[in-house]
């Protein structure tokens, strides 16, 4: 049972530090009854999570069928600081305003995937606050500025003449801190996060906690673009509070090579399901299409409840199959709500507005294959077909 713990646990990680540490942990579980702690951190620096983030969620909801209680770590102090992890400049000061809004929405969030039962919710201004500035000056003593600068991205914006701000050295120190505050036993993170994660070990040990966490990396997640990482900035992600129609569209239009990655980091399906899913389609037996189907309908389930993949699929057969729409039709995207009438300007379906008003009149307009007759309708966030008569498509993204 530990041996088949141990391969869930690893499913998708690129990196363990102290794998020993881990099995003892699942081994004393099993054998004692013995729980352990695993932190996440996510700093509030926007009000929504997108499917990336949720990579490292289902690696603790994995982590808490083996005996783990999550920390759940909100970095509500951190995130008025901002993450150099990346960054080629500093990186924009958020208020506490902003901070404790979005944090407000991450707690609403998570619990889709958690259990809440073994989830702790924790928010590192609760100590850091109390850290007060002779502990921060103590903190900043236990790591030197050339071992800082050993950082990939501190040192080519060192090399390059990129000013460092003072606080995004201490950063780190922060994001390690929080292990010593939370005693963790495992903490877990992207990729890009490694030299923060390893903080946490070095500060423990320097702190004297009595352990040292270990650390597992899970791989960023590709974005709907099959090249970048997920990300709101560049537009090619998935936000888990967009709609069920959406959701669904979007993950269809991924590659069936990028597919198999998704199943790994995202599904609750086995390795040993994804591998048969995989030898059917090289056998011939299941279409990718199918495959990638099911893959959606699993994910908008997990976020707008049982059922809800399966409508979205209906919907989506009906707008794509019925209403005959060509695969090569125009995309639009747009930051905010839009009226209809302007999205059909805006989209050039209509040369001027009062000519998509009399197409509306007319009944020759089609949002999603449904006839609207309606001047005031108003495209909220999601992915719409626009349609006017039988020859004229434009797709629009808000």
């Amino acid at each position: 049972m530990i041996e088949k713990a141990l391969k869930e646990i690893k499913r998708g990680c690129v990196e363990l530090i102290d794998e020993e540490r881990v099995i003892s942990l699942v081994k004393n579980f099993y054998e004692k009854g013995e729980t352990f702690t695993v932190k996440a951190g996510f700093d509030p620096t926007a009000p929504d999570l997108h499917l990336g983030h949720t990579v490292l969620l289902q690696k603790l909801k994995v982590f808490q069928k083996f005996g783990a209680k999550v920390q759940f770590l909100i970095g509500d102090f951190t995130a008025q600081i901002g993450d150099p992890t990346g960054k080629s400049a500093t990186r924009k000061v958020l208020t506490p305003e902003d901070v404790a809004k979005n944090a407000e929405t991450y707690k609403e969030q998570v619990f889709k995937i958690l259990d809440k039962e073994k989830t702790e919710v924790v928010f590192n201004s609760k100590w850091l606050d109390e850290l007060g500035s002779r502990g921060l000056l103590a903190l900043t003593t236990t790591f030197n500025v050339a071992r800082m600068l050993e950082r990939d991205d501190f040192e080519k914006r060192y090399k390059s003449n990129q000013p460092i701000a003072i606080s995004e050295f201490i950063y780190p120190l922060l994001q390690g801190y929080d292990s010593v505050a939370l005693k963790s036993d495992i903490e877990i993170g992207g990729t890009d996060q490694k030299f923060n994660l390893l903080m946490g070990r070095t500060l423990q040990r320097t702190y004297n906690v009595g352990k040292e966490q270990a650390v597992m990396m899970m791989p960023l997640l590709v974005g709907l673009d099959g090249v970048n990482k997920m990300s709101k900035s560049l537009g090619n992600y998935i936000g888990i509070t967009e709609d069920a129609n959406t959701i669904f569209a979007k993950v269809l239009s991924i590659s069936d090579e990028l597919m198999w990655n998704w199943y790994e980091l995202l599904s609750d399906k086995s390795l040993e399901e994804i591998e048969e899913l995989k030898k059917a389609v090289e056998n011939g037996e299941l279409h990718p299409k199918k495959v990638k189907e099911d893959l959606a309908i699993e994910i908008v389930d997990r976020f707008h409840g049982n059922g809800a993949g399966n409508s979205a699929k209906a919907e989506f057969d009906r707008v794509h199959k019925q209403n005959d729409i060509p695969s090569d039709i125009a995309e639009f995207r747009f930051d905010d709500k839009i009226g209809l009438i302007d999205a059909l300007f805006e989209t050039k379906l209509a040369n001027t507005k009062s000519e998509a008003r009399r197409h509306i009149k007319g009944g020759a307009v089609k949002i999603n294959g449904e006839k609207v007759d309606k001047f005031d309708i108003m495209l909220e966030s999601g992915e719409y077909i626009l349609q006017i008569g039988k020859r004229k498509f434009a797709k629009v993204i808000i």
